[in-house]
């Protein structure tokens, strides 16, 4: 018997800690997770699994089955999400057009479909048969009239008001994470902080059904940001299946990353812009593998889409335009100057509706989060009604702006004034005068504008699933196709312009305003949420004309120019910084000369740091310690007196050993010594058992030095992702700087409230 073993009376010292403790390595609710840990300990575990796979053949399987996992998860994501997508579709089509009547032959048929079905309907009318009939047609008999319309209008604020109440009441009972857009917490989530719930299968549940629900009620919003959480969601649910991600949250990140690419792939049917969305604007960490099965599952979702068909177009693009006319130099100036609106228009939306948005933290509204929708609602059905352009779906909407104005177009938008001895072919019609439709129709569309530029700031953020991507296209489509027809008009009575002359004829089709509301559309929206290159892929993704990316680059280029000169940030990332959670951005810089000892903890006047001994701390101690504070961890250091740095230890870790060896561990008890060293420490006989916990103890904990400047230290912070550091100087601690420190030293350097910044 060795003489340590003899001291502490016991034949057999067990190092508890060789056999892993459930949960240990695991994280508390809102806490952020140690990527240099996870990825460590996904390297052990490939490691164990390719050495393990040249013993039989069975662990080989075992390890090939293990490397497929990835893709198998991928398959699924992509499945589901695709899915659920083309549900949605399908019932939101239904649900918008059950406000304003019935389909008689089969009542889940929506108004297209209805008549799709019909042998009686005229190519004029098209939009009319007798199977569907509005609901003054159905109780009254009458179709038109005072009354009719009286009873039609009623009714459509009805349904809007019930659709909107079922959301609400849903997301407050069942699921409130389910509320907002979701993609603010997905970009929190993906940066490694820990929302227990968001991503859990009662949120998708809910998620998709008021969804359906909200944007059937008319109100200002759209499907596409929840979406994103819909297939995060659906990622989380498989990546429980797979011991490979439930058991590390880095692997589980990687995974989400690719389900919101399959998410925004199904959204707007645009595979590559979601790979590229989930590149630029969500992901924190995002590796090259990532990309490849991003690109997998956003093409198996939108495959999975285009098999739905919901759109009964045969094509997986929500827009598809067809222009006849090739873009000149000279209209890159009107291109430019909606890029300059949908800067303005986006900075302008920020800020009203976070000035909004912390209204309703801090006041009154918070506390009624129904009565705040139903009214938003109300006010919406009631405005929205006698205008035909809001009345509709705002998918619906964007799609007759974008359109160009053929042979066979019976929208108001077309109604020129035709000459009668045109003989040209159907799909090369000249410019010609706007007729009396079109000059209503543009008075339609600037209230249109107005109403939607407002109502859209008090809609996001309710407690609803509210997308942003929708309205917002929707008020640069509508600005787009005026300014359109404006230069259409200026082109054809002065032809002699100069700047017409050189390239518009007279008898020639110059000007497509279709172009000018998709331009406007994605100005808007690179306003609004800052995209550049996901947002042209998007772009021409969604409408197949891929021709026009240089306008719609110039657009994209230009409103974010202007929209950064008001304010760096964008909507999501003004949401993340409202809601106070503890996210680094990357796009942001930090210019200022302080130093890692200006940041540190404890600062003068402070309490000293809280340290654990590498020997010579009982149980009791290190219980008193944990009870007695909230910190995430403690620094191991030799002895207090010298202060000199061992490791670090987190606090969850600790709590579960103790709380583990207590019950599996004979003789520990609250006078044990908690031992950090290799061998154990030399006790007196009398002593009880010391317990052995150098397993969980980080031995190179990340360190800077004092005069470290906090430029450096930031970046190590975003590149690497850390929780916290430790500062020493000569190998002596001095203190700890935490993500929170980090954050709260940015927010003091930008003149805002440090303590902003705190989730809450």
């Amino acid at each position: 018997m060795t003489p340590t073993e003899e001291m502490n009376g016991s034949g057999n010292l067990m190092d508890f800690l060789d056999e892993p403790i459930p949960d240990v390595g695991t994280y508390e609710d809102f806490h952020t997770i140690d990527w240099l840990r996870e990825k460590s300990r996904d390297t052990d575990r490939h490691r164990k699994i390719t050495s393990k796979s040249k013993e039989s053949i069975w662990e080989f399987i075992k390890s090939l089955l293990d490397a497929w996992s990835g893709w198998v998860v991928m398959l699924l994501i992509g499945l589901l999400s695709g899915t659920l997508a083309g549900v949605i579709d399908l019932a939101v089509d239904w649900m918008t057009d059950l406000k304003e009547g019935v389909c008689l032959s089969a009542f889940w048929y929506s108004h297209e479909q209805c008549c799709w079905t019909s042998n009686e309907t005229t190519f004029d009318d098209r939009d009319k048969c007798p199977q569907w009939q509005k609901w003054s047609e159905l109780m009254t008999g009458h179709a038109l009239g005072a009354g009719a319309y009286v009873l039609n209008y009623f009714l459509y604020v009805m349904w809007a008001l019930f659709f909107s109440f079922l959301a609400v009441t849903l997301v407050r009972v069942f699921a409130p994470y389910a509320c907002g857009s979701g993609i603010p917490e997905i970009k929190t989530i993906l940066s490694g902080f820990i929302i227990r719930g968001y991503l859990g299968k009662w949120t998708l549940l809910i998620k998709t059904v008021t969804l359906v629900l909200a944007v059937s009620s008319g109100l200002s919003l759209g499907k596409e940001g929840p979406l994103v959480h819909v297939a995060c969601c659906c990622g989380n649910l498989f990546s429980s299946l797979f011991s490979k991600y439930s058991k590390n949250e880095g692997k589980r990140r990687e995974v989400l990353s690719a389900a919101a690419a399959a998410g925004v792939s199904v959204a707007f049917g645009a595979p590559i812009g979601g790979v590229l969305f989930s590149l630029e604007e969500v992901s924190y960490y995002f590796p090259l593998k990532t990309l490849w099965r991003s690109f997998f599952a956003a093409l198996v979702a939108a495959f999975t889409l285009r098999s739905i068909n919901p759109f009964g177009n045969s094509r997986l693009v929500l827009f598809y335009v067809e222009y006849h006319t090739p873009w000149y130099m000279a209209e890159l100036v009107p291109f430019i100057l909606l890029g300059v609106f949908g800067g303005l228009w986006g900075t302008l939306f920020i800020r009203g509706n976070i000035a909004w948005c912390r209204r309703r933290k801090t006041t009154w509204l918070g506390r009624y989060p129904v009565l705040e929708v139903m009214a938003v609602t109300g006010i919406t059905a009631i405005l929205a009604f006698p205008n035909p352009y809001t009345r509709r779906s705002t998918s619906e909407l964007i799609s007759e702006l974008f359109n160009d104005c053929g042979a066979l177009e019976s929208s108001q938008l077309c109604d020129y004034v035709n000459d009668p001895n045109m003989t040209r072919p159907l799909d090369d019609i000249p410019d010609r005068p706007a007729g009396p439709g079109v000059y209503a129709a543009l008075w339609q569309l600037a209230l249109a504008l107005v109403f939607k530029i407002v109502i859209t700031i008090f809609t996001f953020g309710m407690k609803i699933p509210s997308g942003l991507f929708i309205p917002s296209m929707a008020v640069g489509a509508i600005a787009g196709r005026i300014v359109g027809i404006a230069v259409e008009q200026m082109a054809y009575h002065h032809h002699d312009w100069i700047i017409f002359k050189n390239w518009c004829r007279p008898g020639a089709d110059c000007v497509t305003p279709g172009l000018y509301a998709m331009v406007g559309a994605a100005a808007c929206l690179g306003g609004v949420t800052r995209m550049t290159v996901s947002l042209v892929v998007i772009m021409f993704e969604l409408t197949g004309g891929l021709e026009y990316i240089v306008p719609l680059m110039a657009a994209a280029v230009t409103s974010k120019w202007v929209a950064d000169a008001f304010g760096k940030e964008g909507i999501y990332e003004a949401h993340i910084q409202l809601n106070g959670y503890p996210f680094l951005d990357v796009k942001d810089e930090f210019t200022h000369r302080t130093l890692a000892t200006d940041v540190m903890r404890p600062r003068r006047g402070e309490p000293p740091l809280a340290v654990l001994t590498q020997e010579g701390t009982t149980v009791e101690d290190v219980e008193a310690l944990i009870k007695d504070t909230d910190y995430n961890g403690f620094p191991v250091v030799v002895s207090r007196e010298s202060e000199r740095l061992i490791g670090f230890v987190q606090r969850r870790d600790l709590t579960l050993a103790i709380k583990s060896a207590r019950q599996k561990q004979d003789g520990v008890v609250s006078n044990s010594v908690v031992y950090f060293t290799e061998d154990a420490p030399q006790l007196p006989a009398s002593n009880p058992q010391p317990l052995k916990l150098r397993r969980i103890l980080n031995l190179s904990p990340f360190t800077v030095t004092d005069h470290t400047p906090m430029e450096t230290v930031v970046d190590i912070f975003r590149k690497l992702g850390l929780r916290q550091c430790l500062v020493t100087r000569s190998g002596r601690l001095l203190g700890i700087i935490t993500k929170k420190d980090v954050l709260r030293h940015m927010a003091q350097m930008m003149n805002q409230d440090p303590e902003s910044i705190m989730f809450n």
